[in-house]
C-alpha cells in the first residue's frame, strides 16, 4: 500500500512509533526519483548492547550500519551487503552488514587513543571504503572500492556513485546514542516517467528531470540532524518537498541479526587445522570462539574437538549433536 503526500506539514513533529526499527520507500510521481528513510531504535540498541564504543566510534558505525540498509533496499537479490572501512588509523576495521530481508549486524575495530578525531579520513587512516554485495551461496559477487577521503561517510558514499558506473545517489546520515537513521535519494533512468496516478505515461525533458534531481539534493542538504532523528517520515517528506507530490509506501521492518551459528564456527575450527586448535585445547583446556557481532561465546570440550577431526557432528552446548 501507499500515500500521495500533499498535505501542509501538520502542526506536531513527534516521531510516529511506527517509523522505528523500519524502512520507508517513496517515489516522486512526477520524476524518476526515489528515496528511503530508515530509523533503528531497539535495533540499534541490541547491536551495542555488548559493546562500549567511543562516541565517534558509536556514531560512525550507526551512521554505517544506516547507510548499509538504505542501499540494501535499492537493491533487488537475495543475499547480503556489506560496507567496509579499513585504514592504518585508530579506527582501523569497521564492518557494517544488511540483508536483502533488513536484517542487520555490525562491529568495529580500533586503537585506544586519547581523543578520535570525528573527520573519517583521520579516524580510519585515510583508508578505504568497500561496498560488496553477494547472494546467499557466494556464486555471485559484486565490489566496489573508493579512497576515504571525505569528512563524513555520506561523503566517502557519494564520491563511491560519482565514481562508478551505478545510479547517482545520495545519503545524509545520523547515529547517536538514541538511534541511527538515514535518508537515501536515487535518481533513475530517464527514459520516461510514468504519472503514477493513472495509466498514461508522460515524456519529461531530461533538462526537467536534470532540475528536479539538483532541486531535490538541495532540499536534502536543508534537512538537519536533529530533524532526520526525530521527524516523522512523513513529516520529514512534508518539510522537505512540500511542492512535490511524493508516494509513500508501507514501512518494512529494520532488525538486529546475527548470522553466527555452531556451525559456521565449526568450519571456521576445521580451517584452522587439528594441529592448533588441539594446542590451544591443551593450553586452555577447552576452545572458546565468541562471536564479534552478538558477543555469542561456542565452547568446545576435547570430546568436541575430537568429534570436528573425526567428520562427526558437533555436539551442541547441552551435549546433543547439532546437525544443520
Amino acid at each position: 500500500m501507499s500515500t500521495i503526500i500533499r498535505l501542509p506539514v501538520a502542526s506536531t513533529d513527534a516521531p510516529a512509533m511506527h517509523d522505528r526499527d523500519c524502512l520507508h520507500r517513496f517515489l516522486f510521481e512526477h520524476y524518476p526519483i526515489r528515496g528511503h528513510i530508515v530509523h533503528l531504535d531497539a535495533s540499534w540498541r541490541a547491536l551495542l548492547e555488548h559493546r562500549d564504543y567511543p562516541t565517534v566510534i558509536r556514531d560512525t558505525l550507526g551512521e554505517a550500519v544506516a547507510a548499509s540498509v538504505l542501499l540494501s533496499a535499492t537493491l533487488k537479490f537475495e543475499g547480503m551487503l556489506s560496507l567496509q572501512l579499513k585504514g592504518q588509523g585508530p579506527m582501523h576495521l569497521m564492518l557494517a552488514q544488511c540483508s536483502d530481508a533488513l536484517g542487520v549486524r555490525a562491529v568495529a575495530r580500533y586503537k585506544e587513543a586519547e581523543a578520535f578525531e570525528p573527520n573519517l579520513a583521520s579516524l580510519s587512516g585515510e583508508g578505504t571504503l568497500t561496498v560488496t554485495v553477494e547472494n546467499e551461496d557466494l556464486s555471485q559477487r559484486y565490489q566496489g572500492i573508493v579512497p576515504l577521503t571525505g569528512d563524513r561517510l555520506s561523503d566517502c558514499l557519494r564520491a563511491y556513485f560519482e565514481s562508478s558506473e551505478q545510479l547517482p545517489t545520495r545519503l545524509w546520515l545520523h547515529a547517536d546514542e538514541n538511534g541511527a537513521s538515514g535518508l537515501l535519494l536515487q535518481r533513475l533512468s530517464d527514459d520516461s516517467v510514468k504519472d503514477r496516478s493513472g495509466a498514461a505515461l508522460r515524456e519529461v525533458d531530461r533538462a526537467e528531470i536534470d532540475d528536479a534531481w539538483n532541486r531535490v539534493q538541495l532540499l536534502g542538504d536543508t534537512l538537519k540532524p536533529e530533524e532526520l532523528q526525530t521527524l516523522s517520515d512523513r513529516n520529514l517528506l512534508r518539510r522537505l518537498f512540500a511542492e512535490d507530490d511524493v508516494r509513500l509506501f508501507e514501512p518494512a521492518p529494520v532488525f538486529f541479526r546475527c548470522r553466527c551459528s555452531r556451525e559456521r564456527v565449526v568450519g571456521m575450527l576445521r580451517a584452522l587445522g587439528p594441529d592448533e586448535v588441539r594446542s590451544v585445547l591443551a593450553e586452555q583446556g577447552h576452545v572458546e570462539v565468541r562471536c564479534d557481532f552478538c558477543n555469542r561465546a561456542y565452547r568446545f570440550d576435547s570430546v568436541d574437538v575430537e568429534q570436528l577431526f573425526s567428520g562427526a557432528a558437533a555436539p551442541s552446548a547441552d551435549g546433543s549433536e547439532r546437525r544443520h
